[in-house]
């Protein structure tokens, strides 16, 4: 039996999973679409839809994430009714609603293989694992000073720098979690700058992790850019080029030194743990006093929000909610 196990791209905004995901989407086996927006916040709203052993239920399930416009469905070039009509006949879980969706995307290419690329995923690996539970995980880390010079330039990037440092911790955190706590076959991580330096190096590795053949088209991602990036995210041009290494170290002249004081403080530990050595920021790179009170109010954010995740969680445990597993999935259950 083909292997059919989900994959999932995730790590910090602005740490390269675009272009991995173009990269694995350039496989023969391979279909990772653009990013969507309903497989975390169908999570968040599953009890709306009420018991999905009723197939009315489901219908109003899938016509959430078909017709919601904040779900981007649009940018999946996927025909509508099809989708519906598949979520309709289809197993009574969310799961497999969402499944469903990233099939037939899959489909689209004739790729016997789905996969899903979210940076905000890094912080739910939970969620994706309950969901799908043969899922695989790949994430790219990147130096954080790189990430933060790129979020502050972002139109969508609206709380300023130390925001986006604290994203950054947070994205770094949780893959060291998951480094701790996943199966080697279940989770694989990487660098942004050993990816772009020696691509097909860090290609084979990912192959091997994904128990799927090398492919050398993975290591030109632009050439299926147009297909798997929607145009008005105008942000992601530089996907339409060569894979280099021109933006490995750009934050020596995108910080500010103020800014980069601020990283330096906040993030120096993690980013020596990565294997980013420390900058020598001069007094002039003093971080403000109040971008150090909003990282930390950032980071409380952060953390606050896990703490009501992990008791939902704790909540479903006790109450018997139903299950939200994938039940299409047939390879390598646990």
């Amino acid at each position: 039996m083909d292997n059919d196990r989900p994959i999932f791209v995730v790590g910090c905004p602005r740490s390269g999973t675009t272009m991995l995901q173009l990269m694995l989407h350039a496989h023969p086996r391979i279909a990772i679409p653009p990013e969507t927006r309903f497989l975390l916040e169908g999570y968040r709203e599953r009890r709306r839809f009420g018991d999905l052993t009723n197939p009315g239920n489901r219908r109003r399930l899938a016509e959430w994430i078909v017709r919601r416009k904040q779900s981007r469905f649009d940018d999946l070039s996927l025909d509508p009714e099809t989708v519906i009509s598949e979520i309709v006949d289809g197993p009574p879980t969310l799961g497999s609603a969402v499944g469903a969706v990233f099939r037939a995307y899959a489909r689209r290419f004739d790729k016997p293989r789905w996969g899903d690329k979210r940076p905000a995923y890094i912080a739910h690996l939970d969620v994706i694992l309950r969901l799908f539970p043969t899922a695989q995980i790949i994430n790219i880390t990147r130096d954080g000073r790189d990430c933060v010079s790129s979020l502050k330039e972002m139109s969508w990037h609206k709380r300023g720098v130390p925001a986006a440092a604290a994203a950054w911790a947070r994205a770094v955190d949780r893959a060291a979690e998951a480094a701790r706590s996943l199966p080697a076959a279940t989770y694989h991580q990487l660098r942004y700058e050993d990816l772009v330096s020696d691509p097909e190096t860090s290609l084979r590795a990912i192959c091997e992790f994904l128990d799927e053949p090398y492919d050398p088209a993975m290591t030109e991602p632009a050439k299926v850019a147009k297909i798997a990036v929607p145009k008005h995210k105008t942000w992601h041009q530089r996907t339409h080029q060569a894979v280099s290494t021109a933006r490995v170290q750009s934050w020596r002249s995108r910080l500010t030194p103020t800014e980069l004081g601020l990283c330096e403080t906040t993030l120096r530990r993690r980013l020596a743990v990565n294997g980013y050595p420390p900058a020598e920021p001069d007094a002039s790179s003093r971080p403000k006093t109040g971008d150090l009170l909003r990282y930390r109010i950032e980071v409380a954010r952060h953390d606050l929000g896990r703490l009501r995740r992990a008791a939902r969680h704790t909540v479903d445990r006790w109450t018997g909610a139903a299950p939200v597993e994938d039940q299409r999935t047939t390879t390598f259950r646990r």
